[in-house]
């Protein structure tokens, strides 16, 4: 049994407060030699036969949520009408055994112009154990997809193998980063644009990698008090073309009135990561849901990274 197996399978006896201290501690001492984190320099490179993003944008901006317990649950129509409120469209990732996910709440985000999907099975950690687990899992998940009639899947705490995700029944996934030395599986796509995963025996998927860093390394781990560590990436993926993907998670947005606890920070910070994108970069952003990102690069067909997968389809394993 490896370190991450150990770590997932004492997890649920150690306090939520011990946890959160003990990986901070791990997160400041490994920022320490990580220098140039948000930012890889070496991720810009356009994938081959590159046109650039459609409408004569200079950039593409996909908002995404993982909605992680029924506490998050319950903030998401909130959340999704602060972003109506302001012009934006984002996903929300519901993980379906590990609370009573709202058919209703589904319903009223794609009627009003979001967009829905998987995130895990049961978010434990244990859905990549090994190859007879996750297919195990698989027939769940895909019969999820089929009942809530989505193609999108992300794998919790961003756990991933791209050639075992390719037996789900989706056109695109969201399990993986440009750079995040800070995940428990740190190998970073090296890209900050998607790509196409070949799969045997049918189609390939997109594959959706995150490029700002998520809500909880910022705002949970390292407690910034800014959204620096936002706009800062964000500009640079700007400049250079590329898609700022986001994850923000329901779960630990703080909004008024609610109460402070230890995984939580203020909602306006998000408000003002979007506020920024309207006043910084306005007309520049492509602002598109999952789904149409990942129509647009499977009709393209750019290939992985080199090293990403091999050409059998055999992704990095957790």
């Amino acid at each position: 049994m490896n370190l991450r197996r150990v770590y997932y399978a004492v997890k649920p006896m150690i306090p939520r407060s011990m946890q959160i201290g003990a990986r901070r501690l791990a997160c400041r001492l490994k920022r320490r030699r990580c220098g140039a984190w948000p930012i890889d320099p070496g991720s810009t490179g356009p994938p081959p036969g590159w046109a650039g993003w459609p409408e004569g944008k200079a950039f593409a901006l996909v908002l995404t949520h993982d909605v992680e317990t029924e506490a998050g649950q319950e903030k998401v129509e909130a959340l999704a009408r602060l972003e109506r409120r302001l012009g934006f469209r984002s996903a929300f990732n519901f993980v379906p055994e590990r609370y009573a996910v709202s058919p209703a709440l589904r319903d009223w985000l794609r009627e009003n112009g979001f967009e829905t999907g998987v995130h895990d099975l049961r978010h434990d950690g244990t859905l990549f154990a090994s190859r007879g687990r996750f297919m195990e899992g698989a027939e769940r998940i895909n019969r999820y997809l089929r009942e809530w009639n989505v193609r999108g899947f992300r794998a919790g705490a961003m756990h991933h193998n791209l050639e075992w995700i390719g037996r789900l029944d989706i056109d695109f996934d969201e399990s993986t980063f440009d750079t995040d030395p800070f995940e428990p599986q740190p190998d970073g796509m090296g890209t900050i644009f998607p790509f196409c995963v070949p799969r045997a025996g049918g189609p390939p998927y997109a594959e959706l990698p995150y490029t700002l860093a998520q809500d909880f390394t910022v705002f949970v781990m390292f407690r910034e008090k800014t959204i620096r560590l936002w706009t800062t990436k964000l500009d640079w993926i700007a400049d250079h073309g590329g898609m700022a993907l986001l994850n923000v998670h329901p779960d630990y947005l703080l909004f008024p009135g609610g109460k402070p606890g230890p995984s939580c920070y203020p909602l306006e910070r998000y408000e003002e990561f979007l506020r920024y994108c309207l006043d910084a970069h306005p007309g520049r952003y492509w602002n598109v849901l999952p789904s149409e990102i990942a129509g647009f690069t499977l009709q393209g067909g750019w290939p992985a990274p080199p090293g990403v997968v091999t050409f059998e389809g055999e992704g990095r394993s957790p």
